[in-house]
């Protein structure tokens, strides 16, 4: 009698007819091609002249591998474990038939989270994210909930490898934050915490109020993707109001003496960028107006899916006012996105960066919408 348990030899063959298709989507041929056309051009004499462009080269090069190098582990696991089924069914084996199981199951699951990543195809998917939070009325209650959410996505981000890099910090008048503007890096970054973009609402027994009363606390999300050198935004300087002030935020002696920090309004628009943590006025300045083109290309193309919404009689959600997501701390224990209604009871998990269940729910509604 088979040792084996017949629902995951049933998940292993649903998960190999799952690869099948994933391998055209890929067209894996054509990523092994662009791999050798980017070393060639990484062999070149002069391919370091450009540091910049070159950074961008190697970056596109890492992403392509990445993908490829996932997908071939992913087909070689699957072969490996159908490899061992005969094996195991003529040995009688219970430990390692559990230990084929167990392998079984997380072949699935990484199965899952590379047909996940292959979904991220829109334009700005793979670039950097600049992420922004800003605490709602409530003074310091807002914003302990803004600094408890700026934890949150740097454990996120950690966890996946990415890089964080502070580039605009207001800290709160007794705790929290006033504002903060970071910018995440890697891979599909864009892609993943777009899913973040709308408020986020926390309710608790607040530990700054002395009578121990439940508190309901806002504090918006903006994600925009980095946008590269490549894309022209035209942005007229009698346009702009730049202002300086002195660094708030950590970055050493320096940026505290000298008002070296920038903050740019956008006058049309009423978009604000600020940073602070480079060392010179010219530096931060440069990293601002890259950051106000990126909210401006971002807002250039959001009207145009609203005035193409428009045309066909949909009723579009105003993303920036929306409530998202809500996190209950008392009397019960709970997160839950109201998009998708995915939820879990594990508060502790979520505030330590445990948010990819929430993100892949939202990018698979998507792809549900795009579909109907």
């Amino acid at each position: 009698m088979s040792v084996l348990d017949v629902t995951f030899k049933q998940d292993l063959r649903e998960t190999a007819k799952r690869l099948q298709p994933l391998r055209g989507s890929l067209d894996l041929d054509l990523k092994l091609e662009q791999i050798a056309n980017f070393e060639e051009k990484m062999s070149a004499p002069d391919f370091w002249n450009d540091n910049e462009k070159a950074q961008g080269v190697i970056s596109e090069l890492n992403g392509i591998k990445s993908v490829v190098d996932q997908y071939l582990k992913l087909e070689n696991e699957c072969r490996d474990l159908e490899d061992m089924i005969e094996i195991l069914e003529d040995e009688s084996d219970e430990e390692m038939a559990a230990d084929w199981s167990d392998s079984v199951t997380a072949l699935k699951a990484a199965v899952d989270s590379f047909e996940l990543q292959l979904l991220l195809s829109e334009p700005y998917d793979k670039n950097n994210a600049i992420l922004e939070l800003h605490p709602g009325a409530g003074g310091t209650e807002s914003q302990d909930w803004g600094q408890m959410l700026y934890r949150m996505y740097t454990r996120w981000a950690e966890k996946r490898g990415f890089k964080v890099e502070l580039l605009d910090f207001l800290p709160g008048d007794e705790a929290g934050i006033k504002s903060v503007t970071i910018m995440v890096k890697g891979h599909n970054a864009y892609g993943y915490l777009k899913a973040e973009k709308g408020v986020h609402r926390l309710v608790r027994i607040s530990p700054f109020d002395s009578s121990g009363r439940r508190h309901t606390s806002f504090v918006s999300c903006d994600v925009v993707p980095e946008i590269t050198d490549d894309v022209q935004i035209d942005i007229r300087s009698e346009d702009l109001r730049v202002d300086t002030y002195r660094s708030s935020g950590a970055g050493g002696q320096h940026v505290n003496k000298t008002e070296s920090a920038i903050r740019i309004t956008h006058i049309p628009t009423g978009i604000v960028c600020a940073c602070q943590t480079e060392r010179s006025q010219i530096q931060n300045r440069d990293r601002a107006m890259k950051m106000l083109a990126s909210k401006l290309y971002e807002l250039k193309i959001q009207e145009q899916k609203n005035e193409l919404a428009s045309i066909r009689g949909e009723q579009m959600e105003i993303a920036w006012g929306s409530q998202i997501r809500s996190y209950v701390f008392h009397p019960y224990s709970m997160v839950k996105d109201h998009r998708t209604q995915v939820e879990t009871g594990n508060v502790g998990a979520v505030m330590d960066g445990d948010i990819d269940p929430f993100i892949d729910g939202y990018l698979r509604s998507q792809i549900k919408q795009e579909v109907q």
